[in-house]
């Protein structure tokens, strides 16, 4: 992410120069690659307007310049060069003057008169392009003469290129780097100004509609503009986006790249003419379709990639590029602004799958903020108005079904002195942390912190204490020794729950497998890891007792694999076995030792489906006490089925995967029968167990029993519907029970029936039908809205 100085100046006020921000920036989490000063070598080059060129007594290649430099008397200067004539205002290095290299500029003779300096090219100023261009570089007639050339050429304004983690995206833009600099040099600085006004008369809902028709989507908002003026961007504009590296194109484009790189929000203008059903559709595309994009490379697409359309007609490929047929010309006159948030890992897979990245599509696989859509459409528009490149039609299109809430986080202030090993007041950090705009209530001990929804990295208390240190600063916490102690115990805690997990998958039918944790390379390939893939970052062996055992394993897969082949191989009909084991990642660092991580694995076959897998899982999470379990389709990884396979997640952290294995790897090892895996993270699940058990006393109250009925289509997962049930059912809500899925002749084709049994109960009152029917309304809406049901 380059971030030139000069634009970072709009927003934060400092007074140290572009090394010193980088340094402290770095200090306080935001890694600077580069501080990239090009007019950092040149020294005493003025421009200079040449007065009269005479040829050389003695060198029929040479002639002699009399320039003026702003000085009382003109220099005399000799030069080779002939693509300059009198009047022309060019560079002059005087003497005395250095040039980038160590170049040194001294007066001398050249065949026996006098040269006091040297007339510049773009080569020896350094600034040359691709395009090679011969002779002296000549400036505008309007330069000014004697000024220094790095003011008038922009050579003082220094980019600082940042090293952006995955997990903060709101940095990918100048704002987010200014808010660091703000809190780093504990200053304010200044957001975006936002001010335009619509013009009345039409409504944007009579020019477009939209439609959305995958969750992949998450939010979309649209604005028309009319009477569109397309010409070039102003020059303070063009001057910020080449500074960071993107090419002025014109008005209309250069505002979309502007808010993108101000903001990180990427955006898309749309020829509205060329949008000729006036209805937008957001789908994934058919297998086999090809689309032409504004490169002007046709591209091959499938239906795992996002498209917006216009009405059944590709017109952009969601969040990587747009399309030529909708591309925004000098005979456009209205354009349809989209602002939108899209799934970050659909954008990175698809992106990789069209060998097709982009500035764009590098912002949204980090998944940004879905608030920020709208601000970004907004300061568009104040852009629009301010450069008088169009009128911005009445009202906004904005789809966004399911709103990203601020995050809340409570850490008590003693921890976090001691994880730090600090002792600061709880008032001091509660200053660091709301300098970073992380509002900080003080409770007691505790602070609460309200994490912003484009802080989405902020959920632990581990990172609130990062926060404080790094603003704290790194260098001033405090060297300690580690105290060690032997000690004789009994078994550690994730010991006691490996026995306890067990005993638990013995008594649920399996049999312990255990393998080594060395493998060969090869094995990725047959488990159908993609190249790219960070499971083949593995741990080689120095010393291997063959190819077959000389790496770490990253996965148990193809370990659990090869023991159900060989009992597939034995003539086992029925196989059900478990493995707890480990999996090494390397560290990134190669002086430190590999990342060792725990991994519960159950592989079954013969007699068996996904629900029998399923189950085997949720009787474990049931037994080890962990709530909030949810299963989510996982349809991108090449090992598994794509329709059989799910993720699982505890908070809405990944835990592990399970599902059928693919038919082609299961082709691989030689087995005829249909393969079921799960592969779970053993220390997550340790960290969530809850072995002590509650006395909950017997309700005091009755309950009120609700059956519903509801008609959705095919594939609709009844995941999504409980959750809807869960959300929505609010503290009376005491439980729910799937009792029916049908399909059949009642039911239309494409629709299947869900039914379920809910139970309402009040802890501190008998409950009204009333009450009953306000909730129940509310969760029945709420599928309608966002699933489209229908209650039978």
């Amino acid at each position: 992410m380059k971030v030139p100085v000069k634009w970072l100046k709009d927003y934060v006020d400092f007074d140290i120069n572009a090394k010193e921000l980088g340094d402290a920036l770095t200090l306080s989490g935001s890694k600077v690659e580069e501080v990239i000063t090009s007019g950092d070598e040149i020294t005493n080059v003025v421009t200079g307007k040449i007065l009269k060129i005479e040829p050389h007594p003695d060198a029929e290649k040479l002639v002699i310049c009399s320039v003026e430099v702003g000085k009382e008397e003109p220099v005399q200067i000799v030069t080779g060069a002939q693509n300059m004539k009198e009047n022309d205002i060019v560079p002059v290095a005087l003497h005395g003057s250095t040039l980038p290299g160590g170049v040194k500029i001294k007066k001398g003779k050249l065949r026996g008169v006098p040269s006091n300096g040297m007339m510049c090219s773009k080569e020896e100023l350094g600034i040359a392009d691709e395009e090679h261009v011969h002779g002296l570089m000549i400036l505008d007639k309007d330069a000014p003469i004697g000024k220094d050339i790095k003011e008038v050429l922009g050579l003082d304004n220094p980019v600082i290129d940042f090293e952006i983690t995955s997990n903060r995206p709101d940095c990918l833009s100048v704002i987010g780097i200014a808010r660091e600099t703000a809190a780093t040099i504990n200053t304010k600085y200044r957001n975006v100004k936002i001010d335009f006004s619509e013009t009345k008369g039409t409504n944007v809902n009579d020019e477009i509609s939209v439609e959305v028709k995958d969750e992949l989507c998450r939010r979309y908002m649209a604005r028309v503009i009319k009477n569109v003026k397309i010409e070039d961007s102003p020059a303070w504009m063009q001057e910020r986006l080449m500074l960071a590296g993107v090419r002025p194109i014109n008005n209309i484009v250069d505002i979309t790249n502007f808010v993108m790189l101000e903001l990180g929000q990427p955006m898309h203008a749309f020829d509205k003419k060329m949008i000729t059903s006036n209805k937008i559709v957001i789908e994934r595309a058919k297998d086999g379709e090809k689309f032409v994009t504004l490169d002007s490379e046709e591209r091959n697409l499938d239906s795992n990639v996002l498209m917006i359309k216009d009405g059944a007609e590709n017109c952009a490929i969601a969040g990587i590029m747009g399309g030529l047929n909708s591309e925004v010309t000098e005979d456009t006159h209205e354009i349809i602004f989209e602002s939108a948030n899209f799934d970050g890992t659909n954008i990175r897979i698809s992106s990789q799958k069209l060998g097709l990245r982009t500035e764009a599509s590098g912002r949204y696989e980090k998944d940004l903020d879905p608030n920020l859509a709208e601000t970004a459409l907004n300061r568009a528009c104040t852009l629009i108005q301010e450069l008088k490149a169009g009128e911005i039609v009445e009202g906004v299109i904005d789809i966004y079904p399911v709103k990203n809430e601020p995050n809340i986080v409570e850490v008590d202030y003693n921890w976090v002195n001691n994880f730090l090993g600090i002792n600061i007041p709880k008032e001091e950090m509660k200053e660091y942390l709301d300098r970073l705009e992380l509002t900080t209530e003080i409770e007691e001990d505790k602070l609460k912190v309200f994490s912003p929804t484009f802080r989405c990295d902020i959920n632990i208390k581990e990172d609130v204490a990062e926060e404080i240190a790094r603003i704290y600063g790194y260098n001033n916490v405090p060297s300690t020794i580690v105290k060690a102690q032997s000690v004789r115990t009994g078994k550690s805690k994730i010991q006691q729950i490996k026995d306890f997990i067990t005993d638990i998958l013995i008594s649920s039918g399996l049999n312990e497998s255990i393998n080594y944790s060395f493998i060969s390379p090869k094995v990725f390939d047959k488990i159908l890891i993609p190249e790219d893939s960070e499971l083949r970052n593995v741990v080689k062996i120095r010393n291997p007792l063959g190819e077959d055992f000389s790496v770490m394993r990253t996965t148990t897969i193809h370990s659990m694999m090869e023991s159900l082949a060989r009992n597939y191989s034995h003539n086992n009909e029925i196989s059900r076995l478990f493995e707890v084991g480990k999996v090494y990642v390397p560290s990134k660092n190669e002086d430190e030792i590999p990342k060792e991580k725990n991994v519960v694995t159950i592989g079954m076959y013969g007699e068996a489906d996904y629900f029998d897998l399923k189950g085997v899982v949720e009787n474990l999470v049931e037994i080890l006490g962990i709530n909030k379990i949810s299963y989510a389709r996982e349809s991108e990884n090449p090992t598994f089925h794509p329709g059989k396979t799910a993720v699982i997640k505890i908070k809405n952290v990944v835990l592990g995967t399970l599902g059928e294995i693919h038919p082609n790897v299961s082709e691989n090892y030689s087995i005829d029968e249909r393969c079921y895996i799960a592969e779970i993270d053993l220390d997550l699940l340790v960290e969530n167990v809850v072995l002590k058990k509650k006395y909950k006393p017997l309700p005091k109250f009755p309950a009120v029993t609700r059956d519903t009925s509801i008609l959705v289509d095919e594939d609709i997962l009844v995941q999504e519907i409980e959750n809807i049930i869960k959300r929505q059912g609010g503290s009376i809500l005491e439980s729910f029970k799937l009792f029916d899925v049908y399909k059949g002749k009642q039911v239309p084709e494409g629709k299947k029936s869900v039914s379920y049994a809910l139970t309402y109960r009040d802890e501190n009152k008998t409950l009204t039908d009333k009450d009953v029917e306000k909730i129940q309304n509310k969760i029945v809406k709420t599928l309608e809205h966002l699933l489209g049901a229908e209650l039978r």
